[in-house]
């Protein structure tokens, strides 16, 4: 069978993904409806696999790369006894002190594709950490599948004090010059939208898709938000003019940007959903934005 392409596959089965990958359909449910869409010439499998991340073949900047210093460490979580895995990343020949970014991952845990955005941050001249929301149960355990299964185990509002704890010890860092801000996507833009109410000191946040804070918690927003949403992605923007005229009605410093036919998880270079034009206008958009907020 020839290769699968995105223009072939119907938005139907892009929005059967976002159910599965977000855990409102089951593995079985999900194979089950993706048959319907399996004919002339595909079949589940091919579908599948052509819907599954590629971490072989998709990272940008690989582990080990010369320009970066790129090491796991340790930090306290909230929780007591709990220690923290993140991927701490900062450019190799840099003398000062930089702008911290704290990378916030998907529904899955730290991620190959994750560990990658972390390690571009770094290499636009910031230092990042990229925590594993995971650590407390083994850590990411290798397939995005296992990953989502393990993180529906936690309470997201404890994850979000791992979050929390991870800004802390990132703006004490001696490589930190103490300004530090968020980048995170799909649950990611929920902790960044979550972190920017509850970090007076936040210097930045950039949600990529990400769920809305309670709308009586944003006058606590001190933080200047960059916010990216994909239009196709229904679910997701729901909340958004509700979120809007809240933040417009209390005086927040915001820019919001809707990227056409895009789908949730645009910026994710791993998968079909993946929109080349539009993920690297809005990461570049979200280095500009750091570069004036946090140096």
């Amino acid at each position: 069978m020839d290769e699968i392409k995105k223009e072939d596959i119907s938005q139907e089965v892009f929005d059967l993904y976002d159910d599965y990958a977000h855990n409102r359909v089951s593995r079985r449910d999900f194979l089950q409806k993706l048959s319907i869409y399996a004919v002339g010439g595909l079949t589940v499998g091919s579908l599948m696999s052509f819907l599954m991340p590629d971490y072989q073949n998709a990272i940008q900047i690989q582990a080990g790369d010369k320009r970066l210093k790129s090491d796991y460490i340790t930090y306290p979580s909230p929780k007591g006894g709990v220690t923290m895995k993140a991927l701490l990343s900062k450019p190799s020949k840099s003398k000062k002190k930089l702008g911290g970014i704290v990378v916030v991952h998907e529904n899955r845990g730290l991620n190959p594709h994750i560990e990658d955005v972390a390690r571009r941050a770094a290499l636009a001249g910031f230092v990042s950490l990229a925590p594993d929301a995971l650590t407390p149960l083994g850590g990411y355990p290798g397939t995005d599948d296992e990953g989502r299964a393990l993180q529906s185990k936690r309470d997201r509002n404890e994850m979000l004090e791992d979050f929390i704890a991870a800004y802390d010890y990132l703006k004490n860092h001696k490589d930190c010059n103490g300004r530090v801000g968020v980048v995170g996507f799909c649950f990611g833009g929920w902790i960044s939208n979550m972190m920017a109410v509850r970090i007076p000191d936040l210097a930045a946040a950039v949600p990529f898709y990400g769920g809305q804070p309670p709308l009586e918690d944003v006058p606590q927003i001190k933080a200047p938000l960059l916010l990216h949403y994909a239009e196709l992605d229904t679910r997701v923007n729901e909340g958004w003019p509700s979120y809007e005229k809240a933040l417009q009605e209390h005086g927040k410093d915001y820019t919001a940007h809707m990227y056409p036919n895009a789908n949730h998880g645009f910026h994710n270079d791993t998968t079909p959903r993946y929109d080349k034009e539009a993920a690297e206008l809005a990461w570049n958009r979200t280095i500009d934005f750091f570069n004036e907020k946090l140096k």
